[in-house]
Parts: structure tokens; C-alpha cells; sequence
């Protein structure tokens, strides 16, 4: 018998044709990496450690920032990190991260990074840029309120014993302007929230915004300074926000007006507000952010917003809700497990974003490369060649500023192959990392069947491994799920539509490295146990 087997199949419309694809996919694991070890600082989700270590990594938890000594000892030697807005990954610690694959900032900002110099290095970084905006916007209209009525001061005054029932500056906030620096994800949140509770919002920003519900924009930020009753700034750290609020930008806000900083702590000058309090020019401020803050939690917090009046001081908590921590614990959990598994980097930070379609559960043969390289020109052409002798199923390549993503999967016939693929790839001078995923329990087969066949040519030892791992991978549930739809389309043909299908499928494992004199032998026992799964009225 030949080992040629000719494929027939039920013709079906295109639309069909990818209605009827095989849905379940295949779970890929890096190759020849060992195990994965991850690094959570910052007490953050308990649901990100569970996601992680389900999905079967080794995962070392800290509730605190460590200091750069020992972060520096940790980390040459993990995978992944996953931290808050405390540790500061600066080039100096992030040179010693041997590793390191992917960054997990579980929270909005990503200025404790160097991103550049993670993304030189082939860290993709990761964040949760919309999971906590709920929390903040929320916590802002409180502070709005508690502000008009001067609540902080007051219940100060009534811890000390003193009854100090005052209305005097005590206003209702329906009817004021809320003017919102920013209107990205938290600032449209929280204009929504203002305008259920009779305020009107005005907002600026740099960038063209479609307004929601009945807000509108301004055409400066000087315009809105001036006319807000309450400054809500909701911007990022970058250069040009750096001081963006100081002394002149105060002096152009109405007498008695009020500011809230729940973004960045470099955004406002720290001394030019508390000046505008003491004076009362600005009735009051709420600051939930600063330019230096503590490592830990305890005493020792120094500013000169301390004592200043109708003044409410927050340590960072705008997302610090149990809603919002479980949000991000999952979205940047899933996105460092779908980096590591299966080479995803959508919702990177400093990445270009792509993404392959899963490999189907039946596709036994693929495997997936992904390589992080220097942008500059030649390098697809070098990576196309090598993989020129190979079928590449799909691949898809994009840049972000000196650096390059690419993925393809690929199919191969061995070992070898992969090495090959591999060794070649990383031997560019552009490289900067070259990965393989597969699925485990595909390697496992292939490697045992041809390692076992090689070295002993043991046929009745290979039947039997061979029928042992398809029983433990489910390929014999999907066998006769298959052979059943034939079964109900078309009861002709039932050998060539079932039996050479799925034995093609299989056979890869006896193609390569295995004699011609017995590569029949091998496609036989395939086939029989492929057929034994049939229908018993069609077998």
C-alpha cells in the first residue's frame, strides 16, 4: 500500500467551509524553556495569581515593592513581572533581566518603566489602561462634593472635639461647571456621573474627541481655567504635562474655585497650589497623587499640601477599589499568559499589537515563531528565506519605533526541522528574541514515536504509545465525532472520506526519519485504529 494517501471531502460553499472549521484550538507553551517563573510585587490581585499559576507557572507573590537590591537579584531570573505603580523598572534593573519576557503593570500609568529600553531588550509591556476608570471617576465626584461642603475640614474639627457648624462657602454642586482636563476613559466617565448630577461639563484636550451627552469643549485650556468652578485633571505623564498646572495656570482659575490631581503627581507644582490655598484664592483641592511618593505604607509622608486648607489628601487610591484591582488582576494577568503561550501582543505598550488566529486542536503539525528584532530593512527578507522550504500557514509583521514583532506558524515534520528554524533565525545579527511555541502533548508524541522507532524499531511498542497518547489528547472522541457527521452527509465513500482524512492527520509522526520499507507498516496501524472508531454499522 502506498503511503500517498489521497484526501476526499464533502464539497461545501466558502461560507460553509468556515462555519464547519473545527473550533477547538490547541494550547501552545514555549519550547525548550523550562519552566515559567513570574514575579508579582505590589500585593496586587489575588485573581491575576490565580489566572497565572493555572496556567501552570511558577508564581513568587509579594504584597510590597522591594528595594532595587534585591528587585535587582529577583528578576535575573524570571519571566514575567507583574507590578504597580511603586517599583520602578529603570534600565539599570532591567539590564540584569536576563529572562525576562513581559511586564505586567497592573494598573494605568507605565512611567515606572523604561519602555524603550524594555522594548530594546524584547519585553513586551503590558497594562490596564481602562479597568479601573470606573474607580476613579467615582472617587472624584466624591471628592467634588465633599469639597462644595467642606467636609474634610469639618470632620478634622470633630475628631479634635470641636463643633464647628458652619454654611458659609458650603455649596450644593448642581448647577457648577466641571471642567475636565483630558477626556479619555476616566474623563468621559466622569463627565457622565457630573451631568447625572446637574453639573456642567466642559472639557480640553489635545486630541479630537466626540463629546458625550450634553458637555462640550473647550477651544484652551486657559478658557476652561477660567470658566470651571471644579479643574478635574485626568492626563499622563509625558514632557508636556510635566508642571503643566502652576502658577499662572492657578492664577488664571476663578477665586474660590477647586482642583483635583488624580493623574500624575508631576502633573501640578506641588508649591504653587498650597501658596493658592493658604491665600485663598482656591477654595479647596483634592490630590490623590505626587511627585515622590513612599515605597511602603507608615509614617513619614512629607508635603506642603499638609495642613492647607478644605484640602483632602489621598495616597494614590483612585483605582484602589475591589472592583477595579480584580479588573486589572484579570486583563493583565491574560495578557502575560497569552504573550507567553501563544506570542500575542495586543494591548501592548510598547510593541507593535499582533496577533495569529489559534492553531486548531486537529493541526498537529504547526508550530509558532515569534521573533522581536531591530526595525531596520532586510530583516523579513533574511527571516523569509529561511522559512522558504517550510509552509507558512500565516504570519503577520509590524514595528514600533527601533523595533520590529513578527509571527508565523509553520509546519514541520521533526525535531530537527525546529532546530534548524530556530538556530538560523537567532543567528541574525538583528535578532534581539526568537521563540517557539507548540503544543506539549504534540512534541510529545512526535518525539517519543520517532526517538522510539529510531532507536529500536520496536512496531507493537509504538502502536501502543501511539494509541495511548491519542486516547489521552482526545483524538479518539474527535475521530468519531468526525466519522459520525460523515456518516449523517454522506454514507459513500466512508474509508476515503474518514479513514485517509484523519490518517493524514496522523501519518507526519511516521513521515519522517522513518525506512521506506516499513512506512506502510506504520500508516496501517494508523489506519486500522482510525477505522476501528467508525460507526459499528459502517465498520
Amino acid at each position: 500500500m502506498s503511503d500517498t494517501l489521497k484526501i476526499q471531502s464533502i464539497p461545501v460553499s466558502r461560507r460553509d467551509s468556515f462555519n464547519t472549521r473545527d473550533t477547538r484550538t490547541r494550547n501552545l507553551k514555549p519550547f525548550n524553556s523550562g519552566d515559567i517563573k513570574v514575579l508579582l510585587l505590589e500585593n496586587v490581585s489575588a485573581k491575576a495569581v490565580d489566572i497565572l499559576k493555572k496556567a501552570g507557572y511558577q508564581v513568587e507573590f509579594h504584597t510590597k515593592a522591594l528595594d532595587k537590591e534585591t528587585l535587582i537579584e529577583k528578576i535575573k531570573d524570571v519571566h514575567a513581572v507583574g507590578i504597580r505603580s511603586k517599583t520602578k523598572l529603570t534600565e539599570e534593573v532591567l539590564s540584569h533581566a536576563n529572562k525576562l519576557l513581559t511586564i505586567g503593570c497592573f494598573c494605568i500609568g507605565t512611567n515606572q518603566v523604561n519602555l524603550n529600553y524594555a522594548a530594546s531588550r524584547g519585553i513586551c509591556v503590558f497594562n490596564s489602561p481602562f479597568s479601573n476608570s470606573r474607580s476613579v471617576a467615582e472617587l472624584v465626584i466624591a471628592e467634588i462634593i465633599l469639597l462644595a461642603r467642606q467636609l474634610g475640614d469639618r470632620s478634622r474639627e470633630m475628631h479634635d472635639g470641636v463643633w464647628n457648624k458652619v454654611s458659609k462657602s458650603c455649596y450644593e454642586i448642581r448647577g457648577k461647571t466641571l471642567g475636565i482636563v483630558g477626556y479619555g476613559h476616566i474623563g468621559t466617565q466622569l463627565g457622565v456621573l457630573a451631568e447625572s448630577l446637574g453639573m456642567h461639563v466642559v472639557w480640553y484636550d489635545i486630541l479630537p474627541v466626540m463629546p458625550i451627552g450634553m458637555s462640550r469643549t473647550a477651544d484652551s485650556m486657559d478658557e476652561l481655567l477660567a470658566e470651571a468652578d471644579f479643574v478635574s485633571l485626568h492626563v499622563p505623564e509625558t514632557p508636556e504635562t510635566k508642571n503643566m498646572i502652576g502658577e499662572r495656570e492657578i492664577s488664571l482659575m476663578k477665586k474660590g474655585s477647586y482642583l483635583i490631581n488624580a493623574s500624575r503627581g508631576t502633573v501640578v507644582e506641588i508649591e504653587a497650589l498650597a501658596a493658592a490655598l493658604k491665600s485663598g484664592h482656591l477654595a479647596g483641592a483634592a490630590v490623590d497623587v505626587y511627585p515622590s511618593e513612599p515605597l511602603a505604607n507608615g509614617p513619614g509622608f512629607e508635603s506642603a499640601l499638609r495642613n492647607c486648607p478644605n484640602t483632602l489628601l489621598t495616597p494614590h487610591i483612585g483605582g484602589s477599589t475591589e472592583e477595579a484591582q480584580r479588573m486589572i488582576g484579570i486583563e493583565v494577568a491574560n495578557s502575560i499568559s497569552k504573550y507567553i503561550n501563544s506570542g500575542g501582543s495586543v494591548n501592548a505598550v510598547n510593541f507593535a499589537e499582533c496577533d495569529l488566529r489559534a492553531i486548531p486542536e486537529t493541526d498537529l503539525t504547526t508550530i509558532r515563531i515569534v521573533n522581536v528584532h531591530q526595525n531596520v530593512p532586510g530583516v523579513l527578507k533574511q527571516i523569509n528565506n529561511i522559512l522558504a522550504d517550510y509552509n507558512v500557514n500565516k504570519q503577520i509583521s509590524d514595528s514600533k519605533g527601533d523595533v520590529a514583532y513578527f509571527m508565523a506558524d509553520v509546519t514541520v515534520n521533526d525535531h530537527s526541522e525546529i532546530n534548524a528554524i530556530y538556530e538560523q533565525v537567532t543567528a541574525m545579527n538583528e535578532n534581539i528574541i526568537t521563540r517557539v511555541l507548540m503544543s506539549s502533548e504534540t512534541m510529545g508524541i512526535r518525539e517519543e514515536l520517532l526517538k522510539r522507532f529510531i532507536e529500536s524499531g520496536e512496531r507493537e511498542r509504538l502502536q501502543e504509545i501511539l494509541r495511548s497518547k491519542l486516547h489521552s489528547s482526545g483524538w479518539q472522541d474527535r475521530v468519531k465525532d468526525r466519522c459520525q457527521r460523515v456518516v449523517h452527509e454522506n454514507t459513500e465513500g466512508i474509508e476515503k472520506l474518514t479513514v485517509d482524512d484523519m490518517a493524514e492527520e496522523v501519518t507526519p509522526y511516521a513521515r519522517s526519519a522513518v525506512p521506506e520499507d516499513v512506512k506502510t507498516e506504520i500508516l496501517e496501524d494508523i489506519r486500522a485504529f482510525i477505522f476501528r472508531a467508525l460507526p459499528e454499522s459502517e465498520n
